[in-house]
């Protein structure tokens, strides 16, 4: 049973969708320092000005005491902090709370912050909907809509921040929402440039993991940045004819390609790989589907992360049984494979990807 859905958060500003005012998080730092320049403003209030967004968790410009009313009074006018809105909240009792953002053209995206001891993960959406197709999955069931922008991902980050107490931080990242952060790589980068800078967020590289079905040109690309973000590949299938249909972008790529270019990511920045295989019951979890997949992963450095699968309403997919999980855990282990079943959490909620969206009236 799902936990009321509660509106939107109080403490949070909702962005009216008329305002034509500049998104401020769309900017890097060097970019307010450029716009502070213009207004005859020393560059050192945008560290000031960052400092209120990311470490003080400002909701608006009035907030900042330490810049001059008149700046404030140019912010004000200029730019707007939060753009999008939250149209919904579900909270789970394990401490999952999970996020339908509004943005102003009317598309939704969701972002979900976990709670596991001392870690505090977020995972955020790169686009609205997903072009991959994945069959299992409810983000991508009405096709893609756009991109979001570096602004759009960046307030997602700084939503479920402010959902934290005083004395909590964000600790990790991951870019496993909605859509397919390689194909949005530029804006992506730009977010994740403010989430790992000492004047943004402050979070390190290696906390931080970005999600792909494996587009080999634009892992290529993301391994020439030069910056050690965990690479996890969504794999879901041990061979070429399982994988196409429930991946069907792989019916243009191919497995070997993109465990291909894994491996030149891991050659590049060292980190070991994950890769990610949602468990389907009576599709993809049998013993047979673990061996060929061991084949696959045997000499690789890496971590196999099994997703036990979230049904969707609407969908011919179920969760696999305690037996087949076992099954599958035992012949991988026993064939050297390093593997982590993850622990499933926000059962009681809208907790797949792109379920709450779709559940509360579908594509916007």
């Amino acid at each position: 049973m799902n936990l009321p859905v509660l509106q939107s958060d109080s403490r949070l500003p909702n962005a009216a969708a008329s305002d034509d005012r500049q998104h401020l998080l769309d900017l890097s730092l060097e970019q307010l320092q450029g716009w502070l320049a213009e207004k005859k403003q020393p560059k050192f209030r945008a560290k000031q000005i960052f400092h209120w967004l990311y470490q003080k968790r400002a909701r608006s410009f009035d907030e900042m005491s330490d810049l001059p009313k008149k700046l404030r009074h140019q912010l004000e006018e200029s730019f707007v902090v939060f753009q999008a809105s939250e149209a919904a909240v579900q909270s789970s009792r394990d401490g999952t709370d999970k996020l339908l953002v509004r943005l102003p053209d009317g598309g939704e995206v969701e972002c979900v912050l976990l709670r596991d001891g001392h870690r505090r993960s977020i995972c955020v959406s790169s686009q609205v909907g997903c072009a991959m197709g994945c069959v299992f999955c409810a983000s991508g069931l009405d096709g893609v809509d756009r991109n979001l922008t570096r602004g759009e991902i960046v307030e997602q980050m700084l939503r479920l921040q402010a959902r934290l107490d005083d004395g909590e931080r964000l600790s990790h990242i991951v870019m496993m929402g909605m859509g397919e952060p390689l194909a949005n790589l530029d804006r992506v980068l730009g977010a994740l440039e403010t989430a790992r800078s000492a004047d943004g967020l402050g979070i390190s590289p290696r906390r931080i993991t970005i999600s792909t079905v494996g587009l080999p040109p634009a892992i290529d690309r993301l391994a020439n940045s030069g910056v050690p973000y965990n690479l996890a590949v969504s794999l879901h299938a041990p061979n070429e004819e399982l994988r196409s249909q429930l991946v069907p972008v792989n019916k243009k790529i191919g497995i070997d390609a993109v465990l291909e270019a894994a491996d030149r990511y891991f050659d590049a920045n060292g980190r070991r790989l994950t890769f990610e295989y949602v468990l389907l019951g009576g599709v993809n979890d049998d013993i047979d589907h673990a061996r060929q997949l061991a084949r696959r992963l045997r000499n690789r450095n890496v971590m196999l992360n099994v997703i036990p699968y979230n049904a969707v309403e609407g969908l011919p997919y179920e969760t696999p049984s305690k037996q087949s999980i076992s099954q599958f855990r035992e012949t991988l282990e026993s064939a050297g494979v390093n593997v982590m079943f993850r622990q499933r959490k926000g059962d009681e909620i809208d907790a797949a990807c792109g379920q709450l969206r779709r559940n509360r009236g579908g594509k916007q």
